[in-house]
């Protein structure tokens, strides 16, 4: 007897809902403060990274990689906006899109996937270009010490040079695709994107 197993369903494509924006991808680094969460709603789209949401529960996107991260936070029921999630086991909570992992360097253009440069934040960028940005601003991106929430629930720890390797492979395709990525971070060891603050940025 053959056991018929159901098809797997390809990711649905990200919607291009915000052609030509700006978006903010909010990191957790340690110097993300509740000030310039509040300066930036309003002013731009909004993508919360894992625990950023605590500070920005208005976010138009949560966007978690780990299956266990949604699954520490039962899916954050009382999150609004859009939900994405990258490994398979984050589908289990209601209202996760899962997209596709294709890689891990460079940006995906197909809006099936994304790039994972080894941590959330890469992703979120690729995620934002999925959405329309043309250009993203970084906070929260320090790439070094601790969250500010302090450590995940099983102390892991970002590779951070791995990741910084990875973001520079980015940078060639953004300037391709005419695409601009700022920092605005307050401290951060990332360096490959111009820097600005944020009231520069974001005036």
């Amino acid at each position: 007897m053959t056991l018929l197993l159901p098809a797997l369903r390809a990711p649905a494509p990200v919607p291009c809902l915000w052609p030509g924006s700006t978006v903010v991808c909010l990191g957790t680094g340690p110097s993300l403060t509740a000030a310039d969460v509040a300066y930036v709603q309003g002013k731009a789209r909004v993508i919360a990274i894992n625990d950023a949401y605590t500070l920005a529960p208005w976010a138009d996107v949560l966007y978690g990689c780990d299956a266990k991260w949604w699954t520490w936070h039962k899916g954050v029921p009382s999150f609004r906006g859009l939900k994405y999630g990258l490994q398979p086991g984050a589908k289990h909570w209601p209202g996760v899109t899962l997209v596709a992992k294709t890689g891990g360097s460079g940006i995906e253009w197909r809006r099936t996937g994304i790039r994972t440069g080894n941590n959330s934040g890469y992703q979120a960028i690729n995620l934002a270009i999925h959405l329309g940005a043309v250009r993203i601003l970084l906070l929260g991106y320090d790439m070094q010490g601790q969250h500010f929430f302090g450590r995940h629930r099983d102390g892991s720890v970002p590779p951070f040079l791995v990741c910084l390797k990875n973001f520079t492979t980015m940078v060639p395709e953004l300037a391709a695709h005419g695409i601009e990525v700022v920092n605005c971070t307050r401290k951060t060891a990332l360096t490959c994107f111009p820097r600005l603050t944020l009231a520069e940025a974001l005036p």
